[in-house]
């Protein structure tokens, strides 16, 4: 007989394939410390658990931020609890970081780029007259 669900420990749970122990945090306050993220995350794994923290410095990465846990169930408790959490006047955005969507995003901004520079040559101009 199944364990009663009430008896299952978190290690016992099966997650979904895009949990991970890597968070991407967007909108958190320009002003946040490394030591308060810490103390911000830290809550949702044993002391110790967080492996590294890094806080986006210059004007494309300001406001974001990476957090590496060392366990992927605190990590998921993690994003189960801060997301839409309030810092200094904001609320987190708390995600598992995904690789391939952000990869994406960053060709699309390429391709936009690259899109204007050969309306500019060939004097192509997508505004209505």
């Amino acid at each position: 007989m199944p364990p009663h669900p009430r008896e299952l420990k978190a290690e016992d749970i099966r997650l979904p394939p895009e949990v991970t122990r890597l968070l991407y945090v967007r909108n958190i306050p320009f002003s946040i410390t490394s030591e308060e993220m810490y103390d911000i995350f830290g809550k949702y794994c044993k002391k110790g658990g967080i492996r590294q923290i890094r806080i986006g410095c210059d004007k494309a990465t300001k406001g974001t931020a990476f957090v590496v846990y060392d366990n992927i169930y605190d990590a998921k408790r993690a994003v189960d609890h801060l997301t839409g959490f309030q810092v200094a006047n904001r609320y987190l955005i708390v995600q598992y970081y995904q690789p391939t969507k952000m990869s994406k995003k960053v060709d699309l901004k390429k391709n936009e780029e690259e899109l204007a520079k050969l309306q500019e040559k060939y004097g192509v101009s997508t505004k209505d007259k």
